[in-house]
């Protein structure tokens, strides 16, 4: 019978011990894992959480497709992804090419004898020319012609050539360019809000709602 009573006594004072949370290491068995209250200590302030109105469950529920562009440098196609990430937002990247424009020019024309002699000389071949303008380091200068690639623009300028016009070159008036336009296929109408009223410079080329075309494809993206 005394052998019962210390086995009792032990047990006790090891349950004892157990339940304070001494034995945690040692047992693997966290004294208070059915409460888990490291999970509140752990919550960071749990006071800023607040359940969603009527207003804003309905705003979820609506999904717009927007655009945001042109960015027309790398730098600000770079700054706008990252706002958009910060954001939460998931888009898409586009990227559109701008033709470049190449002209037939002639040499600088600084004195203006010379000028007004290539001017007579222009108008008597009927070849309409006009100011060049754009490129102050080659100025004055007439452009005869324009061109979306540089090798019409010397095509052209050989066939002058051999018509008898000297002095003429090819120059850049404006070079290629590729403009990017970022898309937001799914947004909701808290995320529209948060974009749309959003003042981060990165953002300042403005949100709109996307073409037909590309609302479709974001659609049929989206549900595959």
């Amino acid at each position: 019978m005394r052998l019962v009573v210390i086995l009792l006594l032990a047990a006790n004072g090891l349950f004892f011990v157990w339940s304070q949370g001494w034995l945690d290491s040692v047992t693997g068995l966290p004294a208070h894992a059915g409460h888990e209250p490291q999970r509140v200590e752990n919550q960071q302030h749990p006071e800023r959480i607040q359940p969603l109105g009527a207003s804003a469950v309905a705003a979820l529920a609506q999904f717009s497709c927007l655009e945001l562009g042109p960015l027309d440098t790398d730098a600000a196609l770079t700054a706008a992804q990252t706002a958009l990430k910060n954001a939460g937002a998931e888009f898409q990247q586009r990227s559109a090419d701008l033709p470049g424009v190449w002209v037939v020019a002639t040499i600088k024309l600084a004195d203006p004898e010379f000028r007004a002699r290539k001017e007579a000389t222009y108008k008597q071949l009927r070849i309409p020319f006009e100011p060049l303008d754009g490129l102050p380091a080659e100025q004055p200068a007439f452009v005869l012609s324009r061109h979306p690639s540089e090798a019409e623009a010397a095509a052209e300028a050989a066939a002058l050539d051999r018509r008898g016009l000297k002095g003429l070159r090819v120059l850049t008036l404006k070079a290629p360019q590729a403009r990017y336009t970022l898309v937001v296929t799914q947004a909701d109408g808290l995320l529209t809000g948060r974009l749309k009223g959003s003042k981060d410079p990165a953002l300042a080329a403005g949100f709109k709602a996307c073409a037909p075309a590309t609302a479709t494809s974001a659609a049929s993206a989206a549900s595959s």
